[in-house]
């Protein structure tokens, strides 16, 4: 089975149950690292404020556990993991760009761009494929999305 359909049909599976506990699905993979396979489900709070502790990624674990094993979509052994995206998670759609405008974000760019490869700065948006950040320098960076090899939510102490 396809590595994007796996992914597909647990999201499906836990679509219901997480709007009705007040998640939502961040991101789901399913990768191969080393000889073992890994179903990775990153959740958030649907409402975007407060966190996702301990409990609540137990309880989707559980849930989502017990809906694979009726199921069995995935003929290879692998380990669930269920987890928040943490404080430093990674911009991976559309969605989260949006999200977090006005926060402070650390970008790296495939290629060098004005002779640096990565940015520090405050997201100030996104607008078609054009992403758009202000620098600690105040220089107004406007990135393709193609471009971004890498972009999280920085950490401030």
């Amino acid at each position: 089975m396809a590595k994007k359909k796996i992914t597909e049909i647990a999201a499906e599976m836990m679509s219901d149950f997480l709007a009705a506990e007040g998640y939502e699905l961040y991101n789901i993979e399913f990768v191969k690292e080393g000889k073992d396979w890994f179903l990775r489900v990153y959740v958030d709070m649907a409402s975007g404020e407060g966190y996702i502790g301990t409990e609540d990624c137990e309880k989707v674990s559980r849930f989502l556990s017990e809906k694979l094993d009726e199921e069995d979509p995935i003929e290879q052994n692998y380990y669930l993991e269920v987890s928040s995206p943490g404080m430093d998670r990674p911009l991976l759609k559309r969605e989260h760009y949006e999200r977090y405008v006005g926060s402070e974000v650390e970008i790296r760019l495939y290629k060098g761009k004005d002779g640096t490869k990565n940015i520090q700065g405050v997201l100030d948006g996104i607008e078609g494929e054009t992403v758009t950040v202000t620098d600690h320098d105040n220089k107004k960076w406007e990135l393709e999305l193609s471009e971004i090899a890498k972009a999280n939510l920085a950490v401030i102490f």
